[in-house]
């Protein structure tokens, strides 16, 4: 994620005190708006398509974004980004790490529908899990994962970013069964967005490139997890 994304924030249609209580509600941290964003820190991002996605279409027609690729990419930054333009379209937005996810999960009654924070998870139009990869997660949080994208499927919309390759989920989760349920759930109907290029945050000094091992491997472990649910279908 980067650490200068300053939260400017402009709508025009909406009443301001509907979308600032949306804007609240989704739960955004150091949100930059899509067109402030910084193009020329990873000239690798295709910008049209970014827009494109800002237009919604994807909500519309409950469909899931993964974002892979490196630490300090872009790739919270231009999640949270979509879904502020998701906001101004009056869609529902909600931001989370998956580690917020579970530990607020753990905490209150885990997935009992009467959890009003579970049941914002499955309304949400737009729901954002933010840091998947960053670290290993607590116990059974695949479990609330899993529950979390099987209810949401072909109903509402998803954009998951993580750092690792989608071979290296069963360990991050602790539970690779549960994984590869996770995986083939949101990508029957998600959209890969890789992304390449520098590491590190803008204007934080010296950036270094990515290495191409790593980030070969992370395609070539999401092209497997397609083309095993080609194959195999859905569980």
């Amino acid at each position: 994620m980067f650490s200068n994304c300053s939260c400017r924030t402009s709508f025009s249609t909406a009443p301001a005190t509907k979308s600032e209580s949306a804007l609240k509600a989704a739960g955004f941290r150091n949100l930059k708006p899509l067109a402030d964003f910084d193009w020329q820190f990873n000239p690798n991002l295709e910008r049209k398509l970014f827009y494109e996605l800002a237009g919604g279409e994807f909500i519309r027609q409950a469909q899931n974004i993964l974002m892979v690729g490196p630490s300090g990419t872009g790739k919270t930054c231009l999640a949270q980004a979509i879904g502020f333009e998701a906001i101004k379209l009056g869609f529902t937005v909600i931001y989370r790490s998956i580690f917020d996810i579970v530990s607020h999960l753990q905490r209150f009654n885990a997935l009992s529908d009467r959890n009003p924070e579970f049941e914002r998870y499955l309304k949400a139009d737009l729901l954002i899990i933010d840091d998947m990869g960053l670290k290993q997660l607590p116990e059974k949080a695949g479990e609330l994962l899993f529950e979390i994208i099987f209810r949401r499927h072909e109903l509402k919309s998803t954009i998951m970013t993580s750092n690792r390759p989608l071979d290296d989920w069963g360990k991050l989760i602790g539970d690779v069964p549960t994984a590869g349920a996770i995986l083939d759930r949101f990508l029957q109907q998600a959209r890969l967005i890789p992304f390449k290029g520098k590491t590190g945050r803008p204007h934080f000094g010296r950036q270094g490139q990515a290495g191409p091992t790593a980030n070969d491997a992370l395609l070539d472990a999401a092209a497997a997890a397609r083309l095993d649910h080609a194959e195999g279908g859905s569980l």
